[in-house]
């Protein structure tokens, strides 16, 4: 199932099933349905931490709707709302490091070998999961305009409480998957790097995902089974302004998100609702391109339109707005 959350005329938010070009209004279909609105879901949150009772629910919703049974306004063309980023709010947001293809690059043109300890577990590192944002315009302020990058990533949305579980139980608490659009102002984030905490101020200011969280049932037919969890053979890009800069694909992830996972759950409860990302993908973001000499001292700017398309996942669009302060 393609999930989402979107504004109303009224500017409130909903939750929305995504039928081809078209969402299923959740709240206005139950309604039409009869449907006690205290067993409705009304968020993205509710789907995933009720999802025994929700996603049933939501299925009876699809069908009723593709049997005709619900009523035009039951239904808006994709293009007519605002989508915010599937889950406005997580409650915890975290990002990995797990495309081998990405560090080698990064620390090859910074003149350093390969870190050894990349192959001895996964790492990851806390970011701000209060200033999600999800398609469309992206405030940046002046200082965080310096080396502007955009970072190419999947994320996942941990749907079960779990604590110490292994990699391969770890899939089973994953509830779905969406693009990830890890922002990053690199000279901000290569000073206080210096000081070897971090990254902080580099990377605070904004992370925007979306448009859709597909669960991860969806997802079956492209999944790669293995004894420490799945991979998925999905194709990723990134565009500015209309070109091509950037292609990988989800399944080159050197650790899956199931070793994350059974890293981030040693000693810690992970709940419902709290989001993890993958990681840059091999060729994923302007630091790298520039690195490599495929891109010449090429970074993000006031106007810019950046879009990351995964497949399966949809397309994230959004366009720099800068900010002089």
């Amino acid at each position: 199932m393609k999930l989402l959350t979107f504004l109303d005329s009224q500017k409130r938010q909903r939750l929305g099933v995504l039928l081809q070009n078209e969402i299923l209004d959740v709240a206005q279909a139950a309604q039409e349905m009869a449907q006690d609105s205290r067993s409705t879901p009304h968020s993205m949150l509710e789907v995933i931490e009720k999802q025994e009772r929700a996603l049933p629910l939501l299925e009876q919703i699809v069908r009723a709707h593709t049997e005709g049974k619900l009523s035009p306004s039951s239904s808006l063309p994709e293009a007519s709302v605002q989508i915010l980023a599937p889950l406005p709010r997580p409650l915890s947001m975290r990002d990995g490091y797990a495309f081998r293809q990405h560090v080698e690059a990064a620390r090859r043109n910074r003149g350093v070998p390969m870190i050894p300890e990349f192959d001895h577990f996964p790492v990851f590192y806390f970011t701000n999961h209060l200033a999600v944002t999800g398609p469309g315009d992206v405030e940046v302020q002046k200082l965080a305009q310096n080396k502007l990058d955009y970072e190419l990533e999947v994320a996942i949305v941990i749907g079960k409480k779990c604590r110490n579980v292994a990699a391969s139980q770890a899939d089973e608490c994953i509830f779905g998957y969406m693009i990830m659009n890890d922002w990053s102002a690199r000279d901000l984030q290569m000073e206080e790097m210096k000081l070897n905490l971090g990254p902080a101020k580099g990377k605070d200011f904004a992370t925007s995902l979306g448009p859709i969280l597909v669960t991860r049932d969806e997802l079956k037919s492209f999944a790669i089974p293995s004894p420490v969890g799945e991979r998925h053979d999905l194709k990723m890009k990134a565009f500015v302004n209309g070109k091509q800069l950037s292609e990988g694909n989800l399944k080159d992830m050197s650790w899956t998100f199931a070793q994350i996972i059974e890293r981030a759950s040693y000693g810690v409860t992970l709940y419902p609702g709290e989001v993890i990302g993958s990681g840059t993908v091999g060729t994923g973001c302007l630091l790298e391109l520039n690195g490599s000499k495929i891109t010449d001292n090429l970074w993000l700017k006031p106007g810019d339109e950046v879009v990351m398309e995964v497949e399966a996942l949809g397309q994230l669009k959004n366009r720099i707005q800068g900010i002089e302060i």
